[in-house]
């Protein structure tokens, strides 16, 4: 055989060996449709890792000619773990759905009852996944609020932390329909609502002040507001990140109803009954907001500029 083994074929290896030479080189991973049981980084590894990303970015562009592009890149860098934790829910409500549907299928038999337990473990490893990702997210969210001075919030959607079942930013579409889905507790935060809409200022220590007055009184408060990128609202959104208060963003809709936008948004902002409504002066969306709710019998304070 040694001197003809040029008319030897060519022997494919074995699936058996393929299968170790991959756990020789990569270690067991299991495939997307099953039960992950590797374990997941814990949130003070994941910490540090965020935090050597940020410093990396910062020690490498700040007073450079990139500086300008700083922000916009800390800000996709959040983003990343945000669009990651969106990818996992939609995977979650995938097997939630082939969950119900094996449930209903059920008929007493072993496979039913071996695929149903299975869904369920693929579920709990998403979940668990969902979760570490969500504190990726959230501790470079507060890494880009302490080197920007700016609370990170999505182009759209929302921001929940599901483990701690509160959230930094709730889309206010999310949060009206989650108020028609009861069932959706992590959408809906419980506690008093308190609204606020401002005009531009910089007063941030007038606004701040008044908001741990009322923070003080309702320590379950829930803020609401209209996502303005500066100004008042601004300034808000950075007091409830600051706090941990869960706030809900009302953006107005422009595509939808153009110049009456942000007097729709107000409808909106008072259909989740707020128990009171902080104004800061501004424009007539102020004023139409403040007029709307004393209509509705809902307190409205004015902050008044130059006040203590």
């Amino acid at each position: 055989m040694y001197a003809h083994d040029e008319f030897e074929p060519d022997h494919s290896t074995s699936p058996t060996a393929h299968v170790i030479e991959e756990l020789e080189l990569y270690g067991y991973r299991p495939a997307e449709g099953e039960a992950d049981p590797r374990i997941t980084p814990e949130d003070t590894a994941i910490q540090g890792a965020v935090a050597d990303i940020f410093d990396a970015l910062i020690s490498t562009m700040a007073d450079t000619s990139l500086d300008f592009d700083l922000d916009e890149i800390m800000w996709s860098t959040v983003n990343t773990f945000h669009r990651a934790v969106e990818r996992i829910e939609r995977k979650l409500d995938d097997n939630e759905q082939a969950q119900k549907r094996l449930q209903r299928e059920q008929d007493g038999s072993e496979v039913k009852s071996v695929q149903l337990e299975t869904l369920i473990g693929i579920g709990q490893s998403l979940i668990e996944r969902r979760d570490s990702i969500e504190t990726f997210r959230d501790t470079a969210a507060d890494l880009f609020l302490r080197s920007t001075g700016t609370p990170w919030s999505p182009r759209s959607g929302s921001r929940v932390n599901h483990r701690q079942m509160t959230s930094a930013m709730i889309d206010s579409r999310d949060f009206l329909a989650a108020k028609r889905r009861v069932d959706n507790e992590v959408l809906l935060p419980a506690g008093p609502k308190i609204a606020f809409s401002g005009g531009d200022t910089t007063d941030h220590r007038l606004i701040w002040d008044r908001l741990d007055q009322v923070h003080a009184k309702h320590p379950d408060m829930v803020l609401l507001h209209g996502g303005s990128p500066k100004g008042a609202e601004r300034i808000a959104a950075t007091w409830a990140d600051n706090r941990k208060v869960p706030q809900v963003a009302f953006k107005p809709d422009w595509a939808k109803h153009a110049k009456a936008a942000p007097f729709k948004r107000n409808d909106r902002m008072l259909d989740t009954m707020p128990i009171g409504v902080i104004v800061f002066p501004g424009t007539g969306i102020q004023e139409n907001l403040a007029d709307k709710a004393r209509k509705m019998g809902i307190p409205v304070y004015r902050l008044a500029k130059g006040s203590a």
